[in-house]
């Protein structure tokens, strides 16, 4: 056990999850010169939707919301780092306490609501940082729906994914529609077919209109989708010629887990992420690669937390790897030395 686990479990715990969470982030913006002296990176380098990644893994979504620590985080030993998720306009989320750990199941709850700057405030940062020499990483950007856009005005919807797109899109090497998130009412019915083909054929054109170059575009989709739903935006990312599929999101259910009903209940709603979540991200991984065939990128997230976890993502058909609550359990030598454990494979 690290040194970090032992911190974590007899002191961290005791600590609100959001502010240990804003502690951390900013000790970590404040340390990377000492952060890139100190880690020993690895990672064996992978080519996917026109890209070079460092590393086979990467920070999922959440943890870097307005894009204030992306290089930071790289010198961790992630090898890109997907920013937001990011809406339209700038919103304060859900009410607090939102954020939840469940140490007995290796797990988190976050009803956070896309708590994030807006846009336009995060395109300027991103601007900011490209006119600075920054850190060899793939950067993703993680685009929503903003709460007060009501999910059954079409028109409203596809306005508010194309502004973020608009903006963002020019900062980013490639782009992912979160329709997934169960912490903003209706975004998850945008997951139907019907509704997800004109908003990703929306976000498409706003991004094509805004680069020269091809924008590599996913979506990130939920585990609780049925299995005929997930085949579902499968068959859509083909016709649709998407560049790839996030597997997947945080999860409703709450079944199998070691917590006391005291414990979850106190967490109460939101979006489940962690060991929980590693079977049916793992179904949902092999539904998708045996459907879409050899060559769409699959981004697996959900439930890895060791070495052992993203061997099997890889075997099951991911091309690159995912992780959030297992950084948070395990600490910021993490990520690295996941990555070196890879490269021994």
């Amino acid at each position: 056990m690290t040194v970090y686990r032992l911190l974590f479990d007899h002191g961290l715990t005791r600590v609100d999850a959001e502010t240990a969470h804003r502690l951390g982030f900013r000790a970590l913006r404040a340390g990377r010169p000492a952060v890139s002296r100190v880690v020993r990176r690895g990672g064996t380098p992978v080519h996917a939707m026109g890209l070079d990644f460092p590393g086979v893994l990467g920070l999922a979504a959440g943890f870097d919301k307005n894009a204030e620590g992306v290089d930071a985080l790289a010198a961790l030993g992630f090898g890109f780092v997907e920013v937001g998720t990011v809406t339209g306009e700038p919103q304060p989320g859900n009410p607090r306490p939102r954020l939840f750990r469940l140490p007995r199941d290796r797990a988190v709850v976050n009803r956070m609501g896309f708590n994030n700057d807006g846009a336009e405030a995060v395109a300027r940062r991103l601007a900011a940082r490209a006119a600075r020499r920054h850190a060899d990483v793939v950067l993703g950007v993680n685009i929503g729906k903003t709460k007060v856009v009501p999910e059954h005005d079409e028109d409203a919807v596809l306005a508010d994914y194309r502004k973020s797109s608009r903006l963002l899109a020019p900062h980013a090497d490639y782009l992912v529609v979160n329709v997934s998130s169960p912490n903003t009412p209706g975004l998850r019915d945008l997951q139907a077919v019907d509704r997800l083909r004109p908003l990703l054929a929306a976000v498409r054109r706003e991004a094509d209109a805004v680069r020269t170059r091809h924008l590599p575009l996913l979506v990130k989709i939920a585990p609780d989708l049925s299995d005929k739903d997930v085949l579902g935006v499968a068959d859509l990312a083909l016709e649709l010629g998407l560049d790839g599929i996030v597997a997947t999101n945080t999860t409703i259910s709450r079944e199998g887990l070691r917590s006391t009903a005291d414990d979850v209940e106190r967490a109460g709603a939101g979006g489940l992420s962690g060991r929980p979540l590693k079977e049916r991200a793992l179904e949902v991984l092999r539904l998708l690669r045996e459907r879409v065939g050899p060559d769409l990128t699959i981004v697996a997230v959900g439930g890895i937390g060791d070495a052992a976890d993203a061997r099997e993502r890889l075997a099951a058909g991911a091309t690159l790897l995912q992780a959030y609550t297992a950084f948070v359990y395990e600490g910021a030598l993490w990520p690295s030395r996941l990555q070196r454990e890879l490269d021994r494979s």
